[in-house]
């Protein structure tokens, strides 16, 4: 047994927590990998390690990078002015800045602010909910294709994974079958709009199915992208106390995936089964930056809008010329190229385009970011190119 299990990682009283849910000793090295501060190099581990093409080795300086999901906006001006302030005291720990950014937040979302934790990012909380909430007799449920990040994490703590596919034509979570396909489910994970479609699942539906899970069973409700789709928050299921912990990410319209700033908002006693496994003060900077995020009247409608025209001028691009997409209400959409989508991404980078990945239900489609109207105008001419070869 590993001796760093024993004595830094796991207290006793977590490994018997973990013996009770049907883990196994030799289980342990893995949950202490997926906790230590080596998780970051596993290759699970969030939305860059991820995917494959955003860390592409010596891309081109002109290169259109449209494969992250990134806002290209980058941090909003009063978010700016946020980290430039708290840079200055960083040789300080302004825990108070968390503080600041817990209670902002839960004044925005209808809940206390110990209803709130924040985190460097939404790929912490993520992971973390699989250790408390899944093993090996308590599965993960999720849509297919979806985020494959808390996915990656189940399997490789030995919790089981069952994927149920979209449903058809609205690309929404089925929830009726998300419900019924593990009757010991711990976590059922529902990211909304999706990744990688940028399709919306209704607010009712959701509710519904946080009021049908299998007993003892939490929602992981991922709204990494819901201020681009304009469409309600799940904040109401939290406030009313649901089994529902919801994930917020600064990575997607605040323009913030380098800086780090995310939040797990639930039931105290629901985030308690995520906290065990964090440790350490957040980033002043990141802090600072959502804070002043959230109080800036302008910056999600603004945004909003950008990438709904950029999105809009591309799909009728894609129907003027008889491309198959998946109509998304997100910074990304998928494309049916109608050949193996891998393909496609590498003809596109000979034209110094890069775009995301491949999904393994979907083969023949590939998914890409919204960036700015020039990266756009550069795919639309790379995209017609290779499409035509």
């Amino acid at each position: 047994m590993n001796s760093l299990t024993n004595s830094s990682v796991l207290s006793k009283r977590q490994e018997q927590e973990f013996i009770h849910r049907g883990f196994s000793r030799r289980s342990f090295g893995r949950i202490a990998a997926l906790m230590g501060t080596g998780a970051a190099a596993l290759p699970f581990f969030g939305e860059s390690a991820l995917a494959q093409l955003s860390q592409v080795r010596n891309m081109p300086p002109d290169a259109v990078k449209i494969n992250a999901n990134e806002n290209p906006l980058g941090p909003c001006p009063e978010a700016l002015e946020a980290i430039y302030s708290a840079a200055k005291t960083g040789g300080r720990y302004t825990y108070e800045l968390t503080s600041d950014f817990r209670e902002t937040l839960a004044a925005q979302s209808g809940v206390m602010p110990d209803w709130v934790q924040a985190f460097a990012g939404s790929s912490a909380p993520l992971h973390q909910a699989v250790l408390g909430f899944t093993s090996p007799t308590k599965g993960f449920v999720m849509a297919d294709p979806g985020y494959e990040s808390g996915e990656r994490a189940a399997k490789f703590i030995g919790a089981k994974v069952v994927k149920v596919p979209l449903m058809k034509g609205t690309y929404a979570h089925d929830v009726k079958a998300m419900a019924a396909a593990d009757p010991t489910a711990g976590l059922i994970y529902i990211c909304n709009p999706n990744n990688p479609t940028g399709t919306v699942t209704p607010m009712a539906d959701i509710a519904w199915l946080a009021d049908n899970m299998p007993k003892g069973c939490v929602m992981l409700l991922d709204e990494a992208y819901i201020h681009i789709a304009g469409v309600p928050f799940g904040n109401e299921l939290v406030a009313k106390g649901k089994d529902v912990i919801i994930l917020r990410t600064f990575s997607k319209i605040y323009g913030m995936a380098g800086i780090r700033a995310g939040a797990a908002i639930g039931r105290p006693e629901l985030l308690q089964k995520v906290m065990p496994w964090s440790a350490g003060a957040l980033p002043s900077t990141g802090m600072a930056a959502a804070t002043a995020s959230l109080k800036s009247k302008d910056v999600v409608p603004v945004r909003r809008k950008i990438i709904g025209d950029v999105r809009k001028d591309v799909f009728a691009f894609m129907d003027e010329h008889g491309f198959k997409y998946v109509p998304s209400m997100s910074n990304k959409f998928m494309i049916d190229v109608g050949k193996p989508g891998n393909d496609i991404v590498m003809e596109l980078r000979k034209h110094k385009v890069y775009i995301g990945r491949v999904w393994t239900s979907w083969p023949t489609h590939v998914r890409v970011s919204i960036g700015t109207q020039e990266e756009m105008d550069k795919f639309k001419t790379a995209f017609l190119k290779v499409m035509a070869a």
